[in-house]
């Protein structure tokens, strides 16, 4: 993306990270945002923390979260995902307790950037990182990992618009794309 931030990328007239804390707030009042760049983030008026292990990828980023949440498991998200849906979001976190981690799991992959993680992740995930193994789902076999089926998450919401994540310039105009054609019906 030429080095600008995802996240502060304008899909139909706000921020992807606008309409990301749109929806966490209606599942969440503890909002968290993990980010090395305080500064730029400031005007969202939420909590903020860096990354415990610098140069770790998510895996990092969702440790970092995860090891300040305040409760016992923090629903994690991307921050370039401007189509996460309300009735998804409960889902995973309705079911937050039933495992260490919840997670979808579409067309045979894991949405490791929509998922729910307890802190018994944190020994493993650090494990891991420690042993510079940064695939989110390498500590799943350590940890109980409730999978939530693709056709349950396509029963509430389109699953290719929910998990939807802005990383080049084309998935960007195509957001924007998406956002215009609603717009006109």
């Amino acid at each position: 993306m030429g080095g600008l931030p995802k996240a502060l990328m304008d899909v139909g007239g706000r921020r992807i990270i606008e309409r990301v804390a749109e929806v966490l707030r209606q599942v969440t009042d503890d909002l968290l945002l993990v980010t090395n760049t305080p500064e730029r983030y400031a005007w969202m008026g939420c909590p903020m923390v860096p990354d415990v292990f610098p140069d770790a990828g998510s895996l990092g980023g969702i440790y970092s979260g995860l090891k300040a949440a305040p409760g016992e498991a923090a629903f994690v998200v991307a921050c370039d995902m401007p189509f996460l849906a309300l009735d998804v979001a409960r889902l995973v976190t309705s079911r937050a307790g039933l495992a260490d981690v919840v997670i979808p799991l579409v067309r045979g992959f894991h949405e490791t950037l929509h998922a729910s993680y307890a802190k018994p992740c944190l020994g493993p995930m650090e494990r891991r990182i420690a042993a510079g193994q940064l695939k989110i789902t390498g500590f799943f076999p350590d940890v109980r990992v409730l999978e939530i089926p693709g056709p349950e998450i396509a029963r509430l919401a389109d699953p290719e618009r929910v998990f939807m994540n802005v990383n080049t310039p084309e998935d960007l105009a195509r957001a924007r794309a998406i956002v215009a054609a609603e717009a006109q019906h």
